[in-house]
């Protein structure tokens, strides 16, 4: 990954090329982005940049043997720690293969993207990662400069995996680099946080996830512009609206919320055993969605239609949707969505947990 292959952003490639050529590399950065923002994208061009041997004064050159070892995610001195299904035996490193092409298909993918493609439910990071990683640094760079590391995902170290990285940032390898990419900095152990720099990557900007799906992925102007607007900022967001020929998350949401509306028992119980079936990252992104669903409702209920970004299908399900609705109770349900959401997260029996809620939701309903 090069930094000309990051669409905007021009700030922070600038500040990371700056801290390189004064020499003020931090030993542990921080590189904190929201789901669809270029945090991974931008570590992976930093660590390029880093072992570029011809480095331009914009970017890294692309050509050397470290640039090309680094485009196919091959460099013997850079490791990377990401979530699978862990264990002693299930890392990062049996995962090589599934990870480049990851990378290479969607760097802005979020971990349920990861997930669905090694076809795993519920991924962490193991303790055993960071004692295997301990005793990879231990050894001499095979190229002779910086050993890298980088994590993605790094909020869902387990405690005991954590804890054991802290003792190796607190005291870290001489020529050692740790990348953690995180989107939720705030699930990480404070001590971490304190013990890096933190690189805020902001979300991208309407113009340069336009700019992007116009010259990356053919999309027409107008188009392009509109999927932007949708999109919030979130650019795999934007690669999902373009590319999909048919919503199935909006479609499975749209049969469920029915059935509650009309409390059909017979189709309910087979939706949560449905529902049961999927992974935890999947059942989780559900729940996220109603709660985006029911806000839109709640605007256009309440005038505020200019705000409300959707379109096609779900925007025709929001403004039929609302007239049935009791909106005295859409608190509720809200409530009911988050709460949820914490019982999944905390591996709650999702079978049992949506039956639950869609009764409760038939009721509030109304």
């Amino acid at each position: 990954m090069l930094f000309r292959e990051i669409t905007g952003l021009t700030e922070v490639k600038h500040s990371l090329i700056r801290a390189v050529n004064d020499n003020h590399v931090a030993h542990a950065q921080l590189f904190h982005g929201g789901e669809g923002s270029a945090n991974l994208a931008m570590a992976l061009a930093y660590a390029t940049y880093i072992n570029c041997e011809d480095k331009q004064v914009d970017d890294a050159c692309g050509k050397c043997p470290n640039c090309m070892k680094m485009s196919k995610l091959a460099h013997p001195d850079v490791n990377y720690i990401f979530p699978t299904a862990g264990g002693k035996t299930v890392l990062s490193e049996n995962f090589m293969t599934q990870w480049r092409a990851f990378v290479k298909e969607t760097p802005y993918g979020n971990l349920s993207d990861w997930l669905e493609k090694i076809s795993i439910k519920q991924g962490n990071i193991p303790v055993e990662e960071s004692r295997q990683l301990i005793q990879k640094l231990s050894l001499k760079s095979y190229e002779g400069g910086y050993k890298i590391v980088v994590i993605w995902q790094a909020e869902i170290l387990n405690i005991a995996a954590a804890n054991a990285l802290l003792k190796v940032l607190e005291e870290p390898p001489e020529q050692t680099l740790f990348l953690l990419v995180v989107n939720s900095m705030e699930k990480l152990l404070t001590t971490i946080i304190s013990r890096t720099q933190r690189v805020a990557i902001r979300s991208f900007s309407d113009e340069e996830i336009t700019t992007y799906l116009i010259h990356n992925q053919q999309t027409a102007g107008e188009r392009a512009r509109q999927i932007a607007y949708l999109s919030e900022g979130n650019l795999n967001r934007a690669l999902e609206i373009s590319n999909k020929t048919e919503d199935d998350e909006h479609s499975w949401f749209a049969t469920w919320m029915r059935m509650c509306y009309a409390l059909n028992i017979q189709k309910l119980v087979p939706m949560a055993d449905e529902f049961d079936t999927k992974g935890k990252e999947y059942q989780k992104s559900m729940l996220e969605y109603g709660l985006k669903i029911f806000r839109e409702i709640f605007l256009y209920r309440h005038g505020g239609e200019s705000l409300i970004k959707l379109e096609g299908d779900e925007l025709v399900f929001v403004q039929k949707f609302s007239n049935v609705l009791n909106i005295n109770n859409l608190e509720q349900i809200t409530i009911l969505l988050g709460e949820s959401h914490y019982h999944i997260e905390r591996n709650a029996r999702a079978k049992i947990v949506f039956l639950d809620i869609s009764l409760i939701i038939a009721r509030l309903m109304r």
